[in-house]
């Protein structure tokens, strides 16, 4: 008997016992569902921090007061944390460095500020940052209207912003924003510049900030102890570990650290933040996969005892079959292919939830839309494997069958 008769008659076991096979299947297709659906959105995070950070620049350092502590699982400890970097340090440092790289400055000034214009305001939860000139670039923003602060402008502190878009959307319905007098906190501020959308990016939008020059951020700044951010961004990765040096050497004078103390600073590159964070995604993508699994396991036994039940319940039919020819190897891929073909019906719907949960999340986040090939082909190839293993047991039982007794059955 050729395979397409053995896919027939698995056909219309399955129409006959309808019931029974949607629950297996849908067993399977959650099993599935949460694995594809994990791994989907753990894939467009990746690619959606990749872009992030690609956009900030690969070949770019910063220096902090402390490390990024970010860690998702797994053992640790909290990043050390030395005395403030002051403004007054970043300002020297940014004049000393004497490298063909790119010196910016920056400081969280508050984190849950008011923006009001008219009789419209916004949540207060807009954050200020204080960037300098080069601000923007080191962070990888894009303006799409308006102008970037001037040298002087960020030296000054002027009394001017660039805001985020989902501010702008907020406050002026109509009206242009450009050169318009907005209130942060309370602080009266001239728009001089609207940011593109970008999203999210490790809990921080873009979108609902306002970005002083740094100056003006030194003196709105809410937090007791303040630590400044320096950014530098280098013309060619060739050029990376050179300047790390030149930058750690002249920061630790800047610190005042005799020979043999160790730095009271972070550096730390741009994609090493990246890397960090995939590595401990692996405990996510771990966590997933055991989920899966197991849910996987679950339905194998359901469907291996659903197979069980369906050998018992076709016995008068296997005899039939048997007293007309058909020999054990026949009888035997008979049901295994039923077996598979359930849980293909359950992973194909299992692939499709997946890859539409995965691709949610990712869109919530403000991610991209992907499409797992990988992760597709696998599933089919589980499937095949979860179908194979379940249904080997009750088709062997089935093949074995005494055609006689199998006839004499009810």
């Amino acid at each position: 008997m050729t395979y397409t008769e053995n896919v027939r008659l698995a056909l219309q076991s399955i129409q006959s016992n309808r019931l029974r096979t949607m629950l297996t299947a849908l067993i399977i297709a959650i099993g599935l569902s949460a694995l594809v659906g994990i791994l989907t959105t753990l894939d467009a995070v990746k690619k959606s921090m990749t872009e992030a950070f690609s956009s900030m620049g690969a070949n770019a350092f910063t220096i902090r007061n402390r490390g990024t502590g970010i860690r998702v699982g797994g053992p640790g400890q909290r990043p050390k944390a030395f005395k403030s970097i002051r403004f007054e340090d970043a300002i020297a440092f940014k004049e000393r460095l004497q490298t063909p790289a790119t010196v910016s400055i920056s400081i969280r000034a508050s984190g849950g500020s008011t923006v009001k214009y008219g009789g419209e305001k916004t949540n207060p939860n807009i954050a200020i940052q204080g960037v300098d000139e080069y601000g923007l670039n080191a962070q990888g923003l894009d303006l799409s209207e308006g102008r970037n602060f001037s040298a002087t402008e960020a030296q000054l502190g002027a009394d001017v912003c660039i805001v985020g878009s989902e501010i702008i959307k907020t406050l002026f319905k109509k009206e242009t924003p450009i050169d318009k007098i907005i209130n942060v906190g309370n602080n009266r501020l001239r728009i001089v510049g609207i940011l593109a959308s970008k999203g999210s990016s490790i809990g921080f939008s873009g979108d609902r900030a306002v970005y002083v020059p740094l100056l003006k951020a030194k003196l709105i700044n809410s937090f007791a102890d303040p630590s400044y951010t320096i950014t530098v961004m280098v013309p060619g990765n060739e050029m990376m570990d050179n300047v790390i040096g030149e930058a750690t050497s002249e920061f630790r004078n800047i610190r005042k650290l005799k020979v043999g103390q160790t730095n009271n600073f972070e550096i730390t590159k741009s994609d090493a933040i990246a890397q960090t964070l995939f590595e401990n995604l692996k405990y996510i993508a771990i966590g997933g996969i055991a989920i899966g699994v197991i849910t996987l396991i679950g339905a194998s036994i359901g469907l291996m005892n659903i197979m069980l039940v369906s050998v018992t319940e076709r016995t008068r039919e296997i005899g039939v079959r048997k007293a007309i020819g058909a020999n054990p190897s026949v009888i035997r891929k008979q049901f295994l292919i039923e077996a598979v073909v359930i849980c293909l019906m359950g992973g194909a719907l299992g692939i499709l939830l997946g890859i539409l949960l995965g691709n949610s999340i990712s869109l919530m986040m403000h991610g991209a839309f992907i499409i797992p090939w990988d992760f597709i082909l696998g599933g089919f190839a589980l499937c095949v494997i979860v179908g194979i293993l379940s249904g080997y047991y009750p088709a062997k039982k089935a093949s074995k069958l005494d055609p006689v007794e199998a006839l004499r059955y009810e």
